[in-house]
């Protein structure tokens, strides 16, 4: 399941809560074309991976969330593991993502 972040508290709780795990976080927007289409892709991922947790952040609803880690386009993911960046890449790319996910989880 993708969790859809409400606020900045909201996303430190779930950072909290993912532990060592690896956090994939989704930096969107409703407006943008590309994060629609691979939206469905991150939560077919978000069933099949479990052991990674996955957050969504609307940039236009959490601006606090997208400015502190500089996210200028969308989608951006961003790769987190004990809170801290592990990697980051723009664009809807599935292979990248996957790729990054196996390669830090």
């Amino acid at each position: 399941m993708v969790y859809q972040v409400a606020s900045k508290d909201d996303f430190n709780e779930q950072l909290k809560n993912a532990g060592g795990k690896l956090v994939v976080v989704d930096f969107y927007a409703t407006w943008c074309g590309p994060c629609k289409m691979i939206a469905p892709k991150i939560e077919a991922m978000s069933k099949e991976l479990t052991d990674v947790v996955f957050l969504k952040v609307d940039v236009d609803e959490c601006e606090e969330v997208a400015s502190e880690y500089n996210i200028s386009c969308m989608p951006t993911f961003l790769y987190l593991k004990n809170g801290v960046k592990v990697a980051e890449f723009s664009g809807a790319n599935e292979s990248q993502l996957r790729a990054l996910i196996q390669q830090h989880k």
